[in-house]
C-alpha cells in the first residue's frame, strides 16, 4: 500500500519493483502530484465512478472510438479514458520536447538525402541494403523536391519512462502517426468533468494543435499559390481513426473528402463541390502510399485519387506527409538513430534510443534467437502493436514458432530488451479501483517552412491489462489526460 489518507487510493497497491510515476521507492506522494491527491481526495470512489460513466457517455455521443482487431472479430469500441491524469513536470519536458523535435528534423534531413545524393550511404554509415529492401521505399520518389523541403510535416516519438527515471524512444512515427484527436478530447473531458481540479494547476493548452497544423501545412503550399485550399484525404468511415480524420478537418475549418470526391485534370488536383470544380493545393492525407494513386502504385485501390501522383510530381500540390516517408520509421532504420542525427545535425541524440537487435545482421540474429524469453520481437514495417511477441509471455511452442517465423525472414524483424515502461495509477472498471498500469508518451511534431511546433501534451496511452506491456488502443489499451506544467 501506498503512504496516503485518501480514501479513493485507499486500496491502491504499489509494486516497489516498478517505476510508479506518483509515489517514490517508499510509498510518498511525488510533489507535483500531492496537491492532485488532495483534490482527488474530495471525491469518493462512488463519485469517481459516476463521473467516469459521465465521461464514457460523452466519449459515446461524440463518436469518440476506435476499432480493435482480433483474429476472431473486428469491434468499434469507445475509446477508454481515464480520469486521473499524468503531470509532467518543466524540466522533464524540455528534455521530451526537444528530443522529439531533434529526431524529426534529422528524419527530414535522412529523406531528403535518401531521395536524392544518397550521402549517408555512399559514407558508409546507413547500408543501402536496409534501405532497398524496405517495402516503403519508393523509387517513384527519386529527385522530387517536397514544398518547402519538408517530408515528414507530422511525426508521433513513442516516449518511455524507465526504471533508471530516464526517457528512452521505443520507435518514430512518420507515415501516418495517429492519436492526436484523442489529445484533444481527452482533456475536453477532464476539464468538463473535473474542472475545479484542472484548475488548480497551470498546464500548456493542447487546444491549439489544429490551428498550428494548419498554419505548417499552408506554409508548405505548392509554388504559385498565394491562399492555398486545404483538405484532409480518409479512406472513409470504416477505418479505425475515422473519427480523428473528421475531427481534424472540422477542427482546422477544412474540407474532409474521400478519394471518389477529386479528380485530376491537366496535373492540377480538383475538388467536386455543388459550386463546380475547386482546385486543391494540400492534401494532408491519412491513405497509405500504395493506396494514393491507382495508376501508379496499387492498380486496384478504389480509395485513391487516379493521376494525384503525376500531379504530386509536378509540384502542383502538397501531400502530407510525403510518399515514401516510412522508409525512415521502418524498425531497422531506428537502430541508425544515434548516427543520423550525429551525421546530419552533428549533435548528439537529446533521447537515446532503446538498445535494438537488427536480425539481418547475423551475430545479432543469433542472440535473438537464443534469448527470446528476454526479448520483444517487433516487425520492422507493422504499426499499432501488430505482430509483436514479447519473450516472457510465450509458451515454448510459442518461442519456437517466433524462432521459426525470424529465422525465415530476418530483415523483418528487430528485438529489443523487455524495458519496464513506468506505470501510473489508472482506475480499472471491472474492479472499480486504482491499480498500476504500464504507460507511454506519443509525442506530436509539426514540421512546416520554417517552421516547427511541439504539442504540449502528446498522448499517455495506458495498457489496461494488468502486466501488459503493448499501450496501443488497437491493442485494447487506453489513454490518460497529459498535463505538461508552465514554468
Amino acid at each position: 500500500m501506498v503512504n496516503t489518507e485518501n480514501a479513493i487510493f485507499s486500496s491502491y497497491k504499489r509494486d516497489p519493483n516498478l517505476n510508479d510515476e506518483i509515489f517514490d521507492k517508499n510509498g510518498n506522494v511525488i510533489e507535483i502530484y500531492k496537491k492532485l491527491l488532495k483534490l482527488y481526495g474530495d471525491h469518493s470512489i462512488n463519485d469517481y465512478v459516476n463521473l467516469n460513466t459521465k465521461a464514457k457517455s460523452s466519449f459515446f455521443n461524440q463518436g469518440i472510438t476506435f476499432q480493435v482487431y482480433s483474429e476472431k472479430s473486428t469491434q468499434e469500441k469507445i475509446f477508454p479514458f481515464d480520469l486521473f491524469p499524468r503531470i509532467i513536470a518543466p524540466e522533464d519536458w524540455e528534455i521530451i520536447e526537444s528530443g522529439s523535435l531533434q529526431r524529426s528534423k534529422a528524419l527530414n534531413l535522412f529523406l531528403w538525402d535518401l531521395y536524392h545524393e544518397k550521402k549517408i550511404i555512399k559514407q558508409g554509415i546507413v547500408p543501402m541494403e536496409l534501405i532497398s529492401s524496405s517495402i516503403n521505399y519508393l523509387h517513384q520518389m527519386m529527385d522530387i523536391d517536397p514544398p518547402g523541403g519538408i517530408y515528414n510535416h507530422i511525426s508521433g516519438t513513442d516516449i518511455i519512462k524507465h526504471t533508471d527515471g530516464k526517457y528512452y524512444v521505443l520507435e518514430d512515427n512518420i507515415r501516418c502517426p495517429s492519436g492526436v484527436s484523442y489529445v484533444i478530447c481527452n482533456r475536453t473531458a477532464l476539464k468538463r468533468a473535473l474542472f475545479g481540479v484542472f484548475n488548480h494547476y497551470q498546464a500548456h493548452t493542447v487546444t491549439n494543435y489544429a490551428e498550428n497544423l494548419l498554419d505548417l501545412l499552408e506554409s508548405v503550399k505548392p509554388k504559385g499559390v498565394d491562399v492555398p485550399n486545404c483538405v484532409v484525404i480518409t479512406p472513409g468511415m470504416y477505418n479505425s481513426a475515422f473519427y480523428e480524420h473528421s475531427y481534424l478537418a472540422k477542427t482546422m475549418g477544412v474540407e474532409l473528402v474521400e478519394g471518389r470526391d477529386l479528380f485530376v485534370e491537366n496535373d492540377f488536383v480538383y475538388m467536386k463541390t455543388i459550386q463546380g470544380p475547386q482546385k486543391v493545393d494540400v492534401i494532408y492525407r491519412r491513405i497509405d502510399d500504395f493506396f494514393i494513386d491507382p495508376l501508379e502504385f496499387k492498380p486496384d485501390s478504389a480509395i485513391g485519387v487516379p493521376g494525384l501522383f503525376a500531379a504530386y510530381k509536378k509540384g502542383n500540390v502538397t501531400l502530407a506527409n510525403a510518399p515514401g516517408t516510412g522508409v525512415a520509421d521502418d524498425k531497422a532504420v531506428y537502430t541508425y538513430m544515434p548516427q543520423i542525427i550525429k551525421y546530419y545535425l552533428d549533435e548528439e541524440p537529446i533521447l537515446n534510443n532503446v538498445h535494438t537487435y537488427h536480425c539481418s545482421r547475423p551475430d545479432e540474429l543469433k542472440y535473438v534467437l537464443e534469448h527470446i524469453p528476454e526479448l520483444v520481437i517487433k516487425p520492422v514495417d507493422e504499426a499499432g502493436g501488430y505482430g509483436i511477441s514479447i519473450g516472457n509471455r510465450l509458451s515454448k511452442s510459442e518461442i519456437e514458432q517466433v524462432k521459426k517465423q525470424v529465422g525465415q525472414n530476418p530483415r523483418k524483424y528487430v528485438a529489443q530488451p523487455i524495458m519496464s515502461l513506468s506505470v501510473h495509477p489508472t482506475y480499472i472498471d471491472d474492479t472499480e479501483s486504482f491499480e498500476q498500469r504500464h504507460v507511454d508518451l506519443r509525442t506530436y511534431t509539426i514540421l512546416g517552412k520554417d517552421k516547427e511546433f511541439v504539442l504540449k501534451g502528446g498522448l499517455t496511452r495506458v495498457a489496461l491489462q494488468k502486466g501488459n506491456l503493448i499501450v496501443n488502443s488497437s491493442q485494447g489499451g487506453g489513454s490518460k489526460d497529459t498535463w505538461v506544467l508552465k514554468k
